[in-house]
């Protein structure tokens, strides 16, 4: 019986965003038992990602409504649930394994143990996923200084916009760089780089996860991470409920599309990096710089962008001493539009994915 509930509970996170599949080695149910109770898992099966207050779903489920309230609240706590709070208002709901999901809600509790285990199952299980899905649940954003002031930039495409517009931030640690570091494969990056907005900002601020912070002090972090060559991938809204500032080195995502023959079929991006090559002096700082392998020096010794690689994060632009790279935007029957809600975004996935939000115990 516990086996099988914790099969079902990998069945239903494959519903949603980049999917839970399941492996030959069954790493993924390791996880699951290592993060889950069996009752904390059925009660994650009567749950969507609607949100929900306990009062309903203890009705809606035939459950006490006192024993209900506290185990939501439990699991909430342990970062298994979202939970959204206004005034006396608590609501709950269920969430992805990955990315903004359960497992980057570890972030206090990772050990060393659900360290390896994920990058086994990065190895074994993700990794066909993310080369496999667009749109992403990330999207790449140029960084804030590679863009020509001649060519007008979309709010959703300007990092700093985005930071100026939020009444609440939260700023935490990476997830990916403090699991890397406790399987000794971590890098010399920032760790304190990720960003949420708004109630997930609250919810990472609840859970003692990450600190609040002023748009000024964000904005200052942001830079650093430029600085530090740091891809700046918010979720892929209009209106992100956060931004990752990412390494090619430690970055789940990152890892997955530099295998992918193409990186660009997989990362929404509406800028490319080209150069000048009577400018460039082959110093290969942008190459250094790319998190993505996407510059070579020719034979002639001039930089050379793969386009079927460059994501146009524009790391290899601020950096360059001659002002031989520059980023332009692509053709405007090209450029992509993020969704507007994260709704659509999570439904768009499942579909071309042949699954559905749904969950099971509700489609019956």
């Amino acid at each position: 019986m516990a086996k099988e509930i914790y099969r079902k509970l990998q069945e239903q996170l494959d519903q949603y965003s980049v999917g839970f599949p399941a492996t030959a080695s069954g790493v993924e149910i390791r996880m699951l038992e290592k993060l889950f109770t069996e009752e904390e898992a059925e009660i994650f099966l009567d749950l969507s990602m609607a949100l929900e207050t306990p009062e309903s779903v203890a009705e809606r489920t035939k459950r006490d409504p006192k024993a209900v309230a506290a185990l939501l609240k439990h699991m909430a706590d342990k970062g298994l649930l979202f939970r959204w709070r206004s005034g006396d208002t608590v609501k709950y709901g269920a969430i992805p394994f990955v990315i903004g999901g359960i497992y980057t809600f570890q972030l206090k509790s990772i050990d060393r143990e659900l360290a390896q285990m994920f990058e086994h199952y990065l190895n074994e299980g993700y990794q066909k996923n993310l080369m496999a899905l667009k749109p992403s649940i990330l999207r790449t954003i140029p960084i804030h200084h590679s863009v020509d002031v001649a060519h007008p930039v979309a709010t959703y495409d300007d990092s700093r916009g985005i930071i100026k517009k939020q009444k609440l931030i939260a700023v935490a640690d990476c997830i990916c760089r403090v699991q890397q570091d406790l399987i000794g494969q971590g890098c010399d990056k920032p760790r304190e780089v990720c960003f949420s907005f708004g109630s997930a900002a609250q919810y990472y601020i609840d859970l003692s996860m990450g600190r609040q912070v002023t748009v000024e002090e964000a904005l200052e972090i942001l830079d650093r991470c430029e600085e530090t060559g740091l891809v700046n991938q918010p979720a892929n809204l209009i209106n992100p409920g956060g931004m990752c500032n990412c390494c090619g080195d430690c970055c789940g995502v990152l890892r997955a599309i530099k295998k992918h023959p193409r990186p660009i079929e997989m990362v929404s991006s509406n800028y490319y990096a080209a150069v000048n090559p009577d400018e460039c002096t082959a110093c290969e700082i942008c190459l250094e710089r790319c998190q993505i392998e996407a510059i070579s020096i020719s034979e002639d010794d001039v930089a050379e962008i793969n386009l079927d690689r460059c994501i146009g994060c524009g790391l290899c632009v601020t950096t360059c001493p001659t002002k031989a790279l520059r980023l332009e935007p692509k053709p405007e029957d090209q450029r992509y539009t993020p969704p507007a809600k994260g709704q659509e975004l999570l439904m768009e996935m499942a579909q071309k994915r042949g699954k559905s939000l749904i969950p099971f115990t509700m489609a019956k």
